[in-house]
């Protein structure tokens, strides 16, 4: 086979259909769309229209509640982070808090914080800086000989403003 010779499988094209040109084309006239109304026309929105009849998006309830100040937390599990140690990201005999999970690429951003969960197996003993932890995974860390440090969300950051 030669570059010259490479085709698209028969049928996995279709020819473009030239609307409105002429009786003959088949598309000419009203160009596929009927006759008149408004779905004739052009800038037509009609997704949600249900012929007069009340739209279900206001016949069903609204259900539910969003918190605005709810905080997203970075999650890491006990085994990524014995994985990261394994592979050398990491320093277990360092502290390792938020910029430390970052430069070793095991969260992309901190957000609100980072909060610590018991997945996985933890060996190594590690002194953690996190915002948050489960119980569970305070217990592991502890028992590998390590600890956790469980910081306020956002403290870190008001601290860098009242330094500068």
């Amino acid at each position: 086979m030669k570059l010259n010779e490479i085709r698209d499988n028969a049928g996995a094209t279709h020819a473009r259909k030239r609307k409105g040109r002429g009786i003959g084309s088949g598309l000419g006239k009203t160009a596929g769309r009927g006759h008149k109304g408004q779905k004739s026309r052009s800038g037509v929105a009609l997704s949600t229209f249900e012929g007069g009849q009340m739209p279900i998006y206001r016949r069903l309830p609204r259900r539910g509640f969003h918190n605005p100040s709810a905080k997203s937390f970075a999650e890491v599990n006990l085994g990524r982070l014995q994985k990261a140690i394994d592979e050398k990201k990491l320093d277990a005999g360092k502290p390792i808090d938020a910029e430390a999970l970052k430069a070793a690429g095991v969260i992309r951003r901190e957000l609100d914080g980072v909060r610590l969960l018991a997945r996985g197996e933890l060996t190594a003993k590690v002194d953690l800086h996190v915002t948050g932890a489960s119980k569970n995974a305070v217990a592991a860390v502890e028992k590998a000989g390590g600890s956790v440090t469980v910081k306020a969300p956002g403290a870190a950051k008001t601290e860098e403003k009242s330094a500068e």
